[in-house]
């Protein structure tokens, strides 16, 4: 594991920094390939729209770029940027002329088993339910504990991925993925991000791939029961791909023509 810490090599970060006392800030986390960030101008866009929302200071890009050169290289790894409100005094009162804390963190790419890409994956409802704040939906702020409880409720080696609802009942995402719906009549549906849920850059990526096959998208409410046996589902994010649903809670269901399609559009893009 490599880092970086605004520029330079460390490892290190001050006990003052409210990334560390409040989750004050953002993070992404990027596929590189041979060198190449994926999806790179849609991390960035995402990065950029993070900070306007929550008057956090984002660097010139560039400054980004540099980090993934020399972290990466010419290699195929992950890197992981985290975007901190940097030092300020006690108390949740933000300095107006913050310093941002830039960190970049090389780890190796994640081996998941090539069957989930092929066969698809098990898939189970969670218990912990996602509150709802309008002020940072669709967001990827550091404070993920809903996540991490949620990830928490199992062990089984066989369960790929956990489905998170909100109180209301509603489907919003995976514990780390969005998801799509793929109906009989080819509409694709993907749940609403308004409220709650982190609008991923492989979800945006999924819908303009869509748009440009003339297939019709719909950002709509979901609940568990408006998915039939004849639907087929699939998860997706920047390290995953797509991975189709094969269970979920014991319910079966097949791999769509559509659900292929996108898994070899995405592959042609890298």
């Amino acid at each position: 594991m490599m880092m970086l810490v605004n520029g330079q090599k460390q490892d290190q970060v001050s006990v003052l920094d409210r990334g560390l006392h409040y989750g004050d800030g953002v993070f992404e986390t990027i596929g590189i390939v041979s060198g190449k960030p994926k999806l790179w101008s849609l991390h960035d866009q995402r990065l950029r729209h993070s900070g306007q929302r929550l008057n956090l200071h984002i660097e010139p890009e560039q400054a980004f770029l540099s980090d993934i050169e020399r972290l990466a290289k010419s290699d195929t790894c992950v890197i992981k940027f985290i975007v901190t409100r940097g030092e300020g005094g006690r108390g949740y009162r933000p300095l107006q002329d913050h310093r941002s804390t830039r960190i970049a963190i090389r780890y190796g790419s994640p081996d998941y088993p090539p069957e989930y890409s092929a066969n698809g994956v098990d898939v189970t409802v969670c218990n912990t339910r996602l509150c709802h704040n309008n002020a940072m939906a669709g967001i990827k702020h550091l404070n993920r504990l809903e996540n991490v409880l949620a990830r928490s409720e199992w062990d089984d080696l066989n369960i790929a991925e956990g489905l998170m609802l909100d109180h209301d009942g509603k489907i919003i995402e995976g514990t780390m993925s969005n998801i799509f719906i793929e109906k009989k009549d080819g509409i694709l549906l993907t749940p609403k991000l308004d409220q709650c849920g982190v609008a991923g850059v492989q979800r945006e990526n999924v819908i303009m791939i869509a748009n440009q096959m003339g297939i019709e998208t719909l950002v709509d409410d979901i609940r568990l029961e408006d998915i039939s046996e004849k639907d087929h589902l699939f998860l997706c994010n920047s390290l995953i791909g797509i991975w189709p649903v094969r269970k979920l809670d014991g319910r079966v269901f097949e791999v769509g023509k559509l659900t292929r399609r996108f898994q070899q559009m995405l592959t042609d893009q890298i």
